[in-house]
């Protein structure tokens, strides 16, 4: 056991009160008083108690010796959570660890009301939690003071820098006193990590225990192994195996646990989304909904769940496999938290087991390879947890008397255990029946691109005793198995195992389906048997006529066409366009047989060989004799020069009119009109 005498006594008394007999490996080593004042990088695994740890190694500077704190003025620590669910919970947890020191904690937190964060800072506090960019805000508008700060604690510093933090991060340290102390604890300690430690921490101690060096040892990591057509499934009948007190579901993007929420929610399941999309209020209720037990899974994306401590949270479900080692260790850390078991399920699809195991080799993890529970294995679980549920071995009530003395008397043994059975399976959804998969089978990469292993192909003898279907659709709209497959076993819920014969007719097309899988198939669809694009299914009484049936298209016949989407409204035909004039194509040059035919080149001069003859060019000066030829320019004048034209007479004036137009002499000029100003 370990002793509480080295802490303050406010927090020794506040750690039994809430129930600790021990610290965490990381907690131990923050509060030793050897380490007094001094700078700390920490790498604490999540889960270990970081926030205790911090507060614990904040309590000697900031309390000076004191039992309690002075009046609230301006504060005297800040810690910094990169995400609002984080700060919150940080909040939380250090308002019953300094209880008994009288410290007011106050929030700066995006999504809050900053008029009441305002007033909360004036009134004063002495520790601050709050988000980079709210507390940067405060600072710019001289809502903070960060005069007096003696400590400063960045908590999950790595993911801050990964959300792009970094800059609010320096602006904050820069603007806060330099004599401070500064405290960073970080899951992992990369190269961002020690740069900013080494350009803001002095003379900094490097804690990391051995226990913090063992990747999760209270967490069990098992990797599911399933088609890609089950995942959904597969993540069921995993929340219905292991039926947790809490659970998550990590998605990639907000779109999927939109998808799954919806999904879930019909089948029963009691289930909150939290999601970046959400507003700050709405991701609150959703986290107290799962604190309050009024739901059971809550369906995340990563950076909403960044943090989040849920109470008796027993399993995590990778519904999409994480893009790094780090995302797959702060997922799985949300279990397995202060000492609790827990369990970290990784679905993964046929074609992503190769991904899978790299990424567990770089996280250096060990998981037990499996397949997601069968509908078997759920119901013998159920079995077991009715048989051992304590309201069967409880003692009857005096208030319950009555009741149960009329149950025993109006119904036998048999009846009363089928009602509890019913009782308790109601309110659980039903599993599902999954496709085998092989552990041993060929992998992706090894047997080619079929996504449906060898190993669970159904043989053709399966369909001894099969369903023949109709659908409404044949060769005369062009229906192909390639997109009409894929349709059935959207719309009913199938596989293509489950599809023996097709068989295309002029109007419609027979399609072969599994006994096992007719019925699901025609539940899916509904009664009124309706595939996509208004194409309707018929259910055939035995096999239909397999004889094949001549269709030939007449000419200028249009018929629709369902392997291409449909056209616009507004679409012309390229055949309906008018042809402009104008443009026809001049007609190609014939060349005339005979005299008047060009000779080829080779033929036109004797004498010259293959040589084609030159082109003669005409001279212009060859004029008949006695016409007077236009002198050379040398000879036109003496000394060279060129003559100058002879004066002919002054130029008329181009302005003077003709007799015709001018104005007779003496007669009045027209008086000039000044133009209206323009408004």
């Amino acid at each position: 056991m370990t002793s509480f005498d080295s802490l303050a006594p406010a927090m020794a008394k506040a750690l039994e009160k809430r129930g600790y007999t021990t610290l965490t490996p990381v907690q131990v080593a923050v509060s030793d008083p050897k380490i007094g004042d001094a700078d700390a990088l920490v790498s604490a695994q999540t889960g270990s108690g970081k926030t205790v740890a911090f507060g614990l190694a904040l309590a000697p500077t900031l309390l000076e010796g004191e039992d309690r704190f002075g009046r609230a003025a301006s504060p005297l620590a800040l810690v910094i959570a990169p995400t609002r669910e984080l700060a919150m919970q940080v909040k939380r947890e250090l308002e019953w660890l300094y209880e008994m020191t009288g410290a007011v904690i106050a929030s700066c937190v995006g999504g809050m009301d900053v008029r009441t964060e305002r007033r909360a800072l004036e009134r004063g506090a002495h520790i601050i939690v709050g988000t980079p960019g709210r507390l940067r805000d405060h600072i710019t508008r001289n809502n903070l003071d960060l005069s007096d700060i003696r400590a400063v604690v960045l908590d999950e510093a790595d993911e801050m820098l990964d959300l792009g933090f970094r800059e609010d991060l320096e602006f904050i340290l820069e603007a806060a006193p330099e004599d401070r102390r500064t405290l960073m604890f970080s899951a992992t300690v990369p190269k961002e990590i020690a740069a900013l430690a080494k350009n803001y921490q002095r003379d900094a101690m490097r804690i990391s225990t051995a226990a913090e060096r063992e990747q999760h040892v209270d967490i069990e990591y098992r990797a599911l192994l399933t088609v890609p057509a089950d995942r959904e499934n597969a993540i069921i009948n995993t929340l219905r195996f292991y039926d947790a007190q809490n659970a998550i579901v990590f998605c990639s993007t907000r779109a999927a646990v939109n998808h799954l929420t919806a999904r879930f929610n019909n089948r029963g399941f009691s289930v909150v989304a939290l999601s970046g999309e959400l507003s700050q209020n709405e991701r609150t209720h959703a986290l107290q909904a799962m604190r309050d037990g009024r739901a059971r899974v809550c369906i995340a994306t990563d950076v909403a769940a960044r943090g989040i401590d849920l109470p008796n949270l027993e399993l995590v479900v990778h519904a999409d496999l994480p893009t790094n080692p780090d995302t797959l260790l702060h997922r799985s850390g949300r279990t397995g938290r202060a000492g609790r078991k827990g369990v970290s399920a990784l679905i993964v699809p046929l074609n992503a087991r190769r991904k899978a195991e790299r990424l567990l080799q770089i996280a250096n993890l060990k998981a037990n390879w499996g397949t997601p529970p069968s509908a078997e294995e759920i119901l013998r679980r159920d079995d077991e947890r009715l048989l051992a549920d304590p309201l069967l071995s409880d003692k009857v009530t005096e208030d319950e008397e009555a009741t149960v003395a009329a149950l025993v008397e109006t119904f036998d043994a048999r009846q009363l255990a089928a009602a509890v059975t019913r009782f308790f399976k109601a309110g659980r959804s039903a599993p599902e029946d999954l496709i085998e998969v092989s552990l041993e089978q060929r992998k992706p990469r090894e047997r080619g691109n079929d996504a449906i292993p060898a190993e669970t192909k159904r043989p053709r003898d399966s369909f001894a005793s099969s369903v023949w279907i109709s659908v409404s659709v044949g060769r005369k709209q062009r229906a192909e198995p390639r997109w009409l497959i894929p349709m059935l076993c959207r719309n009913g819920n199938i596989t293509k195992n489950e599809i023996g014969a097709i068989k295309m007719q002029p109007e419609e097309t027979y399609v072969e389906l599994s006994a096992d899988a007719a019925d699901g198939f025609l539940g899916h669809i509904g009664p009124a048997s309706m595939l996509e694009r208004g194409i309707r299914v018929t259910v055939l009484e035995g096999m239909p006529d397999l004889t094949p049936q001549p269709y030939e298209r007449t000419p200028g016949e249009k018929t629709p066409r369902y392997d291409r989407p449909e056209r616009r409204t507004d679409w012309k035909p390229k055949g309906e366009f008018e042809k402009k004039g104008g443009y026809d194509k001049k007609p190609r040059f014939e060349k005339a047989d005979g005299a008047g035919a060009k000779p080829h080149w080779k033929d036109r001069n004797e004498g010259d060989g293959d040589k084609k003859p030159r082109f003669e060019k005409k001279r212009d000066f060859d004029k008949p004799e006695g016409a007077a030829g236009k002198p050379q320019w040398k000879d036109r004048d003496e000394g060279g020069k060129k003559p100058a034209k002879p004066f002919a007479g002054a130029k008329p004036f181009k302005g003077k009119r003709d007799d015709k137009f001018a104005k007779p002499e003496g007669a009045a000029r027209k008086p000039k009109t000044k133009k209206p100003d323009r408004f």
